[in-house]
C-alpha cells in the first residue's frame, strides 16, 4: 500500500525540508492512524503540489512531524477533464456519491437542485450540506491517495447547468428513458482533452423542460446500459466507464 496522504495549507515553501502537521490532520495522523517515527507518509495540498516524507516524531495527540520533504512536485490535471452534475439525493446518499466518484477519479461535482428532486437545499441547510459534500471529496481523495481532489462547486440553477454544458468538449445528460431517444454513453466519440460534463438526474429523471433546455445547449442524451441506477451510483458508474474509455485508466 502506499503511503498515507494528509493535507496541509501550502507546500510552497518547506523551510529545512522538514513541516509540521497539526490540528485535525495532526489528530488523525497521530492518535487515529498512530503514526510513528521512520513511517512514509504523503503531503499534499490537494491541487496537485505533494511531496513525501518520512515522520520525524510524533508528539502529543495532534502533532506530527515530518522530515525529508527535499522535493516538491505537480501532479498535472489528467485529460480530458470529467465534470459531474449531480442532482440532489435523498439524505446521506449525495455523501455517497461524492465519496465514490472522488475515490473513481472525478475532477469537479456540481450539485444540481433538477426540478424533480424531493431534496432541496435552502438557507443554512445549504452551507450546511456542501459543507459535507466538500469535506467527503476531501476525505475520500486522501482515502484513495489523490493529491489532486475533485473541486465541490456551489449548488447550481438548471439555467447555470446549461451553461456549463454549452462550454464542454462533450455534453452528456444520462437518461434512462426508453421511450426517448438516446445514445449508448459506451460508444459516443470522446475528446482527448478538454472538458467532459456529465449530467446525472434525480430518482425522478430529468423533467421534459429540462431535457429540452440542455438539448438547446449541445447536450447528447444517453444511457447506461439495460439496467436503471439510483442518481447515487449512476454518476459513479459513468465516471469509471469514461475513465477507462479515455485511457486515464490505463
Amino acid at each position: 500500500m502506499t503511503a498515507p496522504v494528509f493535507v496541509v495549507e501550502s507546500l510552497e515553501h518547506i523551510p529545512g525540508g522538514e513541516l509540521v502537521v497539526d490540528g485535525p490532520e495532526g489528530r488523525h495522523a497521530v492518535s487515529v492512524k498512530r503514526l510513528r517515527a521512520g513511517e512514509d507518509v504523503v503531503l499534499t495540498d490537494g491541487r496537485g503540489l505533494w511531496s513525501e516524507g518520512v515522520v520525524k516524531a510524533a508528539e502529543g495527540k495532534d502533532r506530527l512531524v515530518v522530515t525529508d520533504l527535499e522535493s516538491v512536485w505537480e501532479e498535472p490535471q489528467e485529460q480530458p477533464r470529467i465534470t459531474v452534475v449531480q442532482a440532489l439525493p435523498k439524505g446521506d446518499r449525495g455523501e455517497l456519491a461524492v465519496e465514490t466518484m472522488t475515490e473513481t477519479g472525478v475532477d469537479a461535482i456540481v450539485p444540481w437542485e433538477a426540478s424533480r428532486c424531493i431534496t432541496q437545499w435552502r438557507g443554512d441547510r445549504k452551507l450546511k450540506a456542501l459543507g459535507k459534500w466538500r469535506a467527503t471529496a476531501r476525505e475520500a481523495g486522501k482515502q484513495s491517495r489523490r493529491v489532486r481532489f475533485p473541486e465541490v462547486a456551489d449548488a447550481a440553477s438548471t439555467k447555470e447547468v446549461a451553461a456549463l454544458l454549452a462550454g464542454a468538449d462533450l455534453a452528456v445528460v444520462l437518461h434512462e428513458d426508453r421511450e426517448h431517444e438516446s445514445a449508448a454513453l459506451a460508444s459516443v466519440d470522446l475528446p482527448s482533452s478538454g472538458e467532459v460534463v456529465l449530467v446525472v438526474g434525480p430518482e425522478g429523471g430529468v423533467s421534459p423542460e429540462e431535457l429540452a433546455v440542455f438539448g438547446e445547449a449541445g447536450a447528447l442524451t444517453c444511457r447506461l446500459g439495460r439496467s436503471v441506477l439510483r442518481t447515487s451510483t449512476a454518476g459513479t458508474a459513468a465516471v469509471a466507464l469514461l475513465l477507462g474509455r479515455t485511457g486515464r485508466w490505463g
